[in-house]
């Protein structure tokens, strides 16, 4: 829409990852060297985590097209990680396209990824298992991913495994239950918010590879986005497309600190959250939270001081004898409460996810049983029926004999007689 007007090839800010735009700052640079390394050395496990928006998955996909260009590695993808135990084998074997029987067990299913492996490591190929959205992943089915480092020959590991996650992975990853997985860990890194400078170049960067070769916002203009975005690159994406966008249709160009004004007011209707609202919590740079405007929340609101002060009003709760209760809490704890309840709505909607996949499980199993059941029975009603006539058979085949018999006794005795 507004790629004619600014003079450029392509939209520079899709949430797509793609990795023609990618953009290496110093801590995605960090990143690539590390993982590199574990690449490089065979190393096991490797693990990369960030927020979310943080670029994890453009930066797989980089190093994946680096991957593609080399004969003696061999790569499978897992995206989907709600998933049972039983089911982790099957899509492994899946991604590595190796042929299996729907009804295979694990132990079968261990031993053709370990002729799949030996017979890589024979070629001299690599083998490279990488699982995203690993947060997702249960302890159960973590426990079955360590067990496949065991897969190694005397000297060598025959599958290299990468996985790749938001913060609540290293958090899980501390329980007492996984740290085994844990210390087969040798190369991890988590990804970083980026600083003004890196926001800057990764702004020019993306506009410089859709072919602009203009400056298309001002410097006010890169200060505010920065600001707003907390140097996370998938928000950077969100501000700079819309303002392109409001530029475009007032006629705008370069966008002006006023074009980002408008967007960031009007955020709500652009589907545009910056990081400060979200859960970058733990970020190093400050985010900003606009409590000049009151936030209407379903159990109540919360609303600015008249002086500016970081103190707000939380209101619309009720006491036990039905009158309103109020109480003050700080942007910090604002932002707390946010992250505590869209880490619980997340953890519900998972557990939802996993009791309907379990209800499945069961009920599957239920008619598995029952066919089997019905088979079972089908079987020794034959059974029994064959046996059945067999006696019924002996039981003729005696009485005519003892008929036969006493028949021949009867004829004896009368021929003595006479």
């Amino acid at each position: 829409m507004y790629t004619k007007f600014y003079g450029l090839k392509a939209k520079p800010f899709r949430l797509v990852p793609n990795p023609a735009y990618i953009y290496l700052s110093s801590r995605h640079q960090n990143a690539l060297t590390y993982l590199e390394y574990g690449l490089t050395e065979n190393v096991g496990f490797i693990m990369l985590t960030g927020d979310i928006g943080m670029g994890k998955t453009t930066l797989v996909r980089h190093i994946l097209n680096n991957i593609e260009a080399e004969t003696d590695v061999e790569v499978a993808v897992i995206f989907n990680t709600i998933v049972f135990s039983s089911d982790l084998l099957k899509m492994i074997l899946g991604e590595f396209e190796i042929e299996y029987d729907p009804d295979i067990n694990k132990a079968d299913a261990l031993e053709l990824l370990y002729k799949h492996l030996i017979a890589c490591y024979s070629k001299g190929k690599k083998v490279l298992l990488i699982i995203d959205e690993a947060q997702n992943l249960t302890n159960e089915v973590l426990e079955e991913i360590r067990m496949l480092s065991n897969l190694q020959t005397d000297d060598e590991m025959l599958l290299q495994i990468m996985i790749v996650g938001q913060p609540e992975l290293k958090e899980k990853l501390r329980s007492r239950t996984l740290h085994q997985f844990a210390q087969r860990i040798a190369v991890s890194y988590h990804l970083a918010p980026m600083d003004a400078q890196d926001t800057l170049n990764y702004i020019s960067h993306r506009l410089k590879i859709a072919g602009c070769s203009a400056d298309l916002f001002s410097n006010e203009a890169i200060d505010m986005i920065t600001k707003a975005s907390s140097g996370i690159p998938r928000v950077i994406n969100l501000l700079c497309d819309a303002c392109l966008v409001y530029g475009f249709a007032d006629e705008v160009n370069p966008v002006s600190a006023a074009i980002v004004e408008q967007v960031l007011a009007d955020k709500g209707g652009m589907g545009l959250y910056t990081a400060s609202e979200t859960d970058n919590i733990d970020s190093d740079t400050d985010g900003i939270i606009d409590l000049n405007n009151r936030i209407e929340c379903q159990t109540g609101q919360i609303s600015s001081s008249k002086d500016g002060s970081e103190e707000g009003s939380l209101s619309g709760y009720t006491k036990g004898n039905g009158a309103p209760a109020s109480c003050c809490i700080s942007k910090d704890e604002y932002q707390v409460l946010c992250h505590r309840i869209e880490m619980l709505e997340n953890s519900v909607q998972m557990i939802q996810t996993q009791v309907e996949s379990h209800i499945d499980e069961l009920k599957s199993r239920a008619e598995f049983c029952r066919d089997q059941l019905i088979k079972n029975l089908q079987r020794l009603i034959i059974i029994e029926k064959s046996q059945n006539l067999k006696i019924a058979f002996d039981y003729v085949s005696r009485m005519k004999e003892s008929f036969l018999k006493n028949d021949s006794l009867n004829k004896s005795s009368g021929v003595t007689a006479k």
